[in-house]
């Protein structure tokens, strides 16, 4: 069964025993845990839930928090509160000054402003905040943008509380509160160099998803997807990687292409290094074969202690080592990507200046109060730290970090310029000379990589390469771009985007069509339509909806897959060439949207709605401003496709313009023939033909019997899914022989459209099953009825339960009037109902029936499917509604193998 429904509660940081959210924290392993605080004491707020949207939503484009909080009576506030606050955040002084009195709404406001101040970075730029009424005065929803998601809840945690104590005038360790939450942000958050690939990608309108807390990026959906991951891309050979891991290895690949590289040998000992610096002379470097960053790599190295030293740190990393001849001159990386120079810096080792005042000590403690230094990768510098390497390197100084150096004195904490121990970079792209360009995008084909950052150490790197100048000391995969994005000194260069521009040829943004499906009644046969019929061009389509999910005909998974979490998968899955996603109202109050935006976006209709009087959607048009949530995210040059017969549904065109194709089933309806006079398209139906019109022009593009699924044009629902589908492949520019073809062969058969208007034969007795379980899908299903000549009619009923108690009593009403057989049942969809509540409402429905003579209450779907099949004779109607649509069908299945016959 599925994983998903789509009215499962949210995730929410709130507990039965106690609905005050408490502060985030990660423990040893990882995990989300709460803790308490001083301000649980005492709240003027209560979290009722939180839902993280994703995508795409009802109040926004970006992602977004949604949080419900109750707020408190607040009699007396602290008299400082304002002033308290304005401490922590100076930023919320605008804010401040506007409120009088500390009102809900007022400190709703103040809590999202707090927010997003808490999340500020150099390298994001939040601003969307919305505040929410709903139909209870003290409850607000919050909506608060974020860039990832643990660390906008913290940030929401830690504003609640801070206006909390600031209002009880409790004590808050404020610097310790946000040091936690900035180290969660560095821990959680992408850093510079994949960043800035994932903010060029999305300025080329490539869809980005965040696979893992770490550094796996999906880029683009399906089967024109790609993945980064650092500065790794789908295209990096994992052979490369394995051969500038091995330093010996790399050297002998470059020297035998006749590059410049230094002389050196692997070594066992540190007696063995010693005697490999003298083979070599004088000065050497010792470093680890396999190592990475800097770690464990001393420069320069004259004498045997020194090198036993280096030996001894460098063991600490790995278990192989290496001496080699050092080179005379400066530091630089260059950046090669694809078979392009993009980036050159100079780089120079951690150091400081004395002042003959301070220790080595405090003067690194004060140079790591520089804001772009950071323990962390994230921040354009890492802090400078005192180990073992930093030791020797002072101690060949004369210094320890006690020493107070004199005045002007540069002393060096690192030997090698690596910006994670340290050090800094300058940019030099514009000074690199064109032989030592050549040659280090030479040395990134040689060892096979696509991206690498090559390392050499040239006396003037505007200068020709030779023998005295330059020499190529390391090539690393993966490496960090941020000294290219965040230079110490110079130009920055976009380097994320030379990254992206090798992945994707220009134009291509790694997209896949995508048809986005909702409405009331009609989503899952108009799914399965489009799906066919986008199957007909070839492609391997991807589909989700209420029945399951599906990969070009191949069933991943069944059950209600409505939901994001269905759609996500089927946009990952590297074989999906085109996705038609069947979208339910839950998935996207809870999550949004699962695509940032869509080809075509069809809304069947909205009518009386449904699922009304949960999530605060009271009325049909608080429903339609959920659905429309697809329309707002048509492409610029994507189509909605939109019934032109419900109100409802023409009205969202007019809250989000884009181009549209209307469908109904009258030509004539004056929102069809407005959408003609400017231009537009439509389709309906006329003359026993589907029609489609584009501005005056028209044409017949099909007859209703060549269609099966409208059953000889006698079932107009079924009449209607069909131009929505249609007008669908028509909007992603088919091939119209294309349509005719899947037109003609898409049936109601158990095959294609299980659990939908299904006509069976069981010895005589006519059956028909379909899932409909809502006002309007009943109305439509006994209208259907209507063409059929059997007398003699049962039905096998029920409603899920979160409906309203109105609307399942009416269903009753409506069985009454058109069923001699009633037998009731309750299924999977109680959802929260007590045992035969649901039956009973039903059966409020059908008292004083004047045709209903007989009404069963059965425990158990296929019991009471049993009992009515066995109750009925040949000649007889049986209507069965499908309590979980693949169940039920392969149950029917079964009993047409034992037996029946199917039409």
């Amino acid at each position: 069964m599925s994983c998903e429904n789509e009215e499962l509660g949210s995730f929410s940081l709130v507990t039965a025993t106690d609905s005050r959210q408490r502060p985030i924290q990660r423990s040893d392993h990882g995990s989300l845990t709460l803790s308490a605080t001083p301000s649980d004491s005492c709240c003027f707020t209560s979290v009722q839930k939180i839902l993280a949207l994703r995508g795409p939503n009802r109040w926004t484009r970006v992602t977004a928090l949604e949080c419900w909080v109750r707020f408190l009576p607040l009699e007396t506030p602290a008299p400082d509160w304002q002033a308290r606050l304005l401490e922590w955040v100076p930023a919320l002084a605008p804010r401040l000054l506007a409120i009088d009195l500390p009102e809900a709404p007022a400190l709703a406001a103040l809590i999202h402003d707090i927010t997003l101040q808490l999340q500020a970075r150099p390298d994001i730029d939040l601003r969307f905040v919305k505040v929410m009424p709903t139909s209870q005065a003290d409850l607000l929803r919050i909506i608060v943008e974020y860039d990832e998601e643990t660390v906008g809840r913290a940030a929401f945690a830690l504003a609640r509380r801070m206006v909390d104590a600031a209002l009880a005038g409790l004590p808050m360790d404020f610097a310790a509160e946000m040091s936690q939450l900035t180290e969660l942000a560095d821990d959680l958050c992408l850093g510079p160099s994949t960043r800035s690939m994932v903010d060029a990608a999305r300025s080329r309108g490539i869809p980005v998803r965040r696979l893992t807390e770490g550094s796996l990026v999906q880029l683009g959906w399906g089967s024109k997807q790609r993945k980064i991951l650092a500065a790794a891309t789908s295209q990096t050979s994992a052979i490369a990687e394995d051969i500038v891991q091995d330093k010996n290895l790399t050297c002998r690949l470059l020297r035998e292409v006749g590059l410049p590289v230094p002389h050196g040998r692997p070594v066992a000992s540190a007696e063995d290094a010693w005697a490999a610096a003298l083979e070599i002379g004088l000065p050497v470097v010792v470093k680890p074969r396999d190592g990475n960053q800097g770690r464990g790599v001393a420069l320069d190295l004259t004498t045997e202690g020194q090198v036993a030293a280096a030996f001894d740190a460098a063991s600490e990393e790995s278990d192989s080592i290496i001496v080699e001849q050092f080179a005379e001159g400066e530091d630089y990386r260059v950046l090669i990507v694809g078979k392009q120079f993009v980036a050159a810096s100079r780089r120079k080792p951690a150091h400081v200046m004395g002042d003959a005042i301070h220790s080595v000590n405090e003067l690194i403690a004060e140079a790591n109060l520089d804001p772009r230094r950071a323990a962390a990768h994230a921040a354009a510098l890492s802090k400078i730290r005192i180990d073992a390497v930093a030791l020797g390197v002072l101690a060949e100084q004369g210094l320890t970090p006690n020493s107070i150096p004199a005045h002007g004195r540069t002393v060096f904490i690192r030997r090698n310029a690596n910006l994670s121990t340290g050090g800094t970079a300058e940019d030099c792209t514009d000074e690199v000379h064109p032989s030592i360009r050549e040659a280090a995008i030479e040395a990134a084909q040689t060892v096979g990589l696509d991206i690498c950052g090559i390392d050499i150490v040239a006396i003037d790197i505007s200068q020709a390469l030779s023998e005295r100048n330059g020499v190529i000391i390391e090539i690393n995969a993966r490496p960090g771009l941020r000294m290219h994005l965040y230079p110490s000194a110079g130009r920055p260069r976009n380097v994320g985007e030379a990254v992206i521009n090798t992945m994707f040829a220009p134009g291509e943004q790694g997209r896949i069509p995508i048809v986005a499906v909702t409405g009331v009644n009609g989503k899952t046969t108009t799914t399965r339509f489009i799906a066919h019929l986008l199957s007909e061009r070839g492609w391997r389509v991807g589909m989700t909806s209420t029945d399951g999910v599906s990969v070009g005909g191949r069933v991943l998974d069944t059950g209600d897959c409505s939901g994001p979490k269905s759609a996500r998968a089927v946009l990952a899955y590297p074989g999906t060439d085109a996705a038609v996603l069947e979208i339910a109202r839950g998935g996207v109050l809870r999550e949004g949207l699962p695509f940032d935006c869509c080809d075509v976006a069809v809304v069947t209709n909205i009518g009386e709605g449904d699922h009304l009087g949960l999530a605060e959607i009271h009325t049909p048009g608080e429903l339609a401003a959920v659905k429309q949530t697809l329309v707002a995210a048509v492409s610029a040059a994507g189509t909605a496709v939109l019934n032109a017969a419900d109100p409802l549904v023409v009205k969202m065109l007019e809250n989000h313009p884009c181009r549209a194709i209307f469908f109904a089933m009258d030509g004539n309806h004056e929102v069809m023939q407005r959408h003609r006079a400017e231009g537009g398209r439509v389709v309906f139906v006329r003359d026993g033909f589907i029609m489609r019109a584009e501005g005056a022009a028209e044409s017949p593009f099909i007859a209703l019997p060549e269609v099966p699924l409208t059953h000889g044009g006698r079932i107009t629902f079924q009449i209607e899914n069909s131009l929505a589908a249609l007008a669908a492949a028509w909007a992603l520019g088919l091939d119209d022989e294309i349509i005719l073809r899947g037109a003609r062969s898409f049936d109601s058969s158990l095959d294609q459209s299980a659990g939908r208007f299904n006509m069976l034969d069981f010895s005589g007795i006519s059956v028909i099953l379909d899932y409909g379980h809502n006002v309007d899908a009943l109305r439509s299903l006994l209208e259907a009825l209507n063409h059929f000549p059997n007398e003699r009619r049962i039905v096998v009923y029920s409603s899920a339960g979160d409906r309203r108690d109105a609307d399942i009593i009416e269903q009753g009403r409506m069985l009454s009037r058109h069923f001699d057989e009633v037998w009731l049942y309750e299924g999977d969809y109680v959802r929260g109902r007590q045992p035969g509540e649901i039956m009973a409402l039903i059966t409020e429905g059908l008292n004083g029936s004047l045709r209903a003579r007989r009404v069963e209450r059965i425990q158990g779907h296929f019991k009471a499917v049993d009992l009515a099949l066995a109750s009925a004779r040949p000649g007889d109607l049986v209507m069965i509604q499908a309590d979980t649509a693949f169940e039920t069908v392969q149950y029917l299945r079964g009993k047409l193998a034992a037996g029946g016959v199917g039409c």
